[in-house]
């Protein structure tokens, strides 16, 4: 799609709210991107600064959520009911509403596949491993993973053991002077020193 055409389709829907689905299947916008656009538009109790939203974000209960600043949110799932009263009220008459909060406080991920459930607050400066089912809430500073989701090991340590195993990759300078953690300029070449590091021959068989 030409710029030009994308710029407007993004201010269109943006200015407008219309047309989510539109919105991703045309324009693709980037995880910033949509995550600004839901900041205005996606119903959420409140939505701080700098918020990453993969588009494969799944929120069931936008109005039970409140986002801090500087979070991204991966291809996760957060649940803010208990579909089970639905049940309950045809089998056994009662009429109740399990519903639940999810604060996710500043400086904090959510990894690819992760459930979050009702009543969890995830502490500032924590990570939520991909995959893991958080039913209870991340302390501040953490790293939790697994079903439940338990403690890995502080945000610290995480930072010091990514950090020592990237000084290791030849093309770690690269990185450190791309622009921003994506840089359409540099990913041909980083693609390329990837693959000759861990498979040998840079080649894909």
């Amino acid at each position: 799609m030409n710029g030009w055409i994308r710029n407007a389709m993004t201010q269109y829907f943006y200015s407008t709210g219309r047309g989510s689905s539109a919105y991703k299947k045309f324009c693709n916008p980037t995880p910033l991107e949509w995550g600004t656009y839901l900041a205005r538009w996606g119903k959420f109790h409140s939505v701080g600064s700098n918020v990453y939203i993969n588009c494969g974000c799944n929120v069931t209960d936008p109005t039970l959520v409140r986002i801090g600043s500087n979070v991204g949110l991966s291809d996760c799932t957060l649940i803010g009911h208990d579909g089970v009263v639905a049940l309950i009220e045809i089998c056994y008459g009662k009429h109740l509403d399990s519903v639940g909060y999810i604060d996710i406080r500043d400086n904090s991920f959510v990894g690819h596949g992760a459930i979050v459930m009702p009543r969890v607050t995830i502490g500032p400066n924590s990570v939520v491993a991909a995959g893991s089912v958080v039913t209870k809430d991340v302390l501040p500073g953490t790293v939790v993973g697994g079903n439940p989701a338990k403690f890995i090991c502080t945000t610290e340590e995480l930072i010091n053991r990514v950090e020592a195993r990237c000084n290791a990759y030849p093309w770690i300078e690269m990185v450190k002077n791309r622009n921003g953690a994506y840089d359409p300029t540099v990913e041909p070449a980083l693609a390329r020193q990837r693959s000759e590091y861990f498979f040998g021959d840079g080649s894909n068989g």
